[in-house]
């Protein structure tokens, strides 16, 4: 019985640690994120320490797009013209970013996100932990 009561305090004290995304909170996910850390499902973690491409999101009304970015020494970004449309969509109280390409459709939980950190999850349960990237100069 003691394990038990243990067990639902500590599922409680976690539950209660995890912070729910409000929409007031989902314009954070505009601008710059680079991937610093990835969990899978089994919890194998895996960690970045240098990325060549940043993702960039631009969103306004739930409606936008994301693209692939490499940053520069000189502080700038290489940008191409390839995008992946992308859609906030809420559904059973909790976000999505849909994403849509010609060659397919997918999305990914928004676990968490603020001004500096990023929570994305994937239809795997793959974790993609963001931060915002630090601008590299020689300058």
């Amino acid at each position: 019985m003691k394990k038990i009561t243990f067990l639902l305090l500590i599922a409680i004290v976690c539950y209660s640690c995890k912070t729910d995304v409000k929409k007031e909170s989902l314009s954070h996910i505009n601008g710059y994120w680079e991937i610093v850390q990835t969990i899978s499902a089994t919890g194998q973690k895996k960690d970045f320490k240098i990325n060549e491409t940043i993702d960039y999101f631009e969103i306004k009304d739930n409606k936008g797009f994301r693209k692939k970015v490499m940053p520069q020494f000189d502080g700038h970004y290489i940008v191409n013209d390839q995008k992946e449309d992308v859609e906030i969509k809420e559904e059973k109280q909790y976000f999505y970013i849909c994403y849509m390409t010609p060659y397919g459709k997918w999305r990914d939980k928004i676990e968490e996100v603020s001004a500096e950190e990023m929570v994305l999850v994937d239809s795997s349960g793959m974790e993609y932990h963001y931060k915002r990237p630090v601008k590299f100069s020689l300058k």
